[in-house]
């Protein structure tokens, strides 16, 4: 798989290195990346972290807007500008830097986050806020798309109910 999916929480050791999950080292490797790329996530007090199916990303979306623009060069900068590039030893782990644990909150361990293209470094009880949060908007929005679909559903062979045409029923 090429994705980064599930959630993982990890302890720092003592002398500040976080293992990095097996399977999303393992999504690192395919994706050729020497190291690990983060920065600050832009709405959320946690890091946004990849390789170069990230930076791709970064880089299609800032070369969509105009070059020189106020826009490009703020975004250029909350996005590289705070960027680093952590080394990733033989065992797996990284020393996240006290700017990227300021940001986040981090103190003594971290939950990775899946989210497909790219995974999330947070402090735990950050995350388990951000997730109840995020399961509360999901449901919310399940709930108004069927509603919506409800109103709008007219299925092939749907007839007012009780006009006695065999497709008829009754709602």
């Amino acid at each position: 798989m090429n994705r980064f999916v599930s959630n993982f929480t990890n302890r720092l050791d003592a002398k500040g290195r976080v293992s990095i999950p097996a399977p999303f080292r393992a999504v690192l490797a395919r994706d050729g990346f020497e190291g690990l790329y983060v920065h600050p996530a832009l709405d959320a007090p946690a890091l946004d972290a990849g390789g170069n199916r990230l930076l791709e990303e970064i880089d299609a979306f800032l070369s969509s807007l105009t070059p020189y623009s106020d826009e490009r060069d703020q975004l250029s900068t909350a996005l590289f500008g705070t960027s680093e590039i952590l080394k990733v030893d033989t065992e797996g782990r990284v020393i996240l830097t006290e700017s990227v644990k300021a940001h986040a909150g981090i103190a003594d361990s971290v939950s990775f986050v899946g989210l497909g293209h790219k995974f999330q470094i947070w402090e735990p009880e950050r995350f388990r806020a951000h997730l109840e949060e995020a399961r509360t908007k999901v449901r919310e929005l399940k709930r108004s798309i069927g509603t919506a679909a409800l109103g709008s559903s007219s299925r092939p062979g749907d007839a007012a109910a009780g006009d006695g045409s065999p497709g008829a029923r009754v709602r």
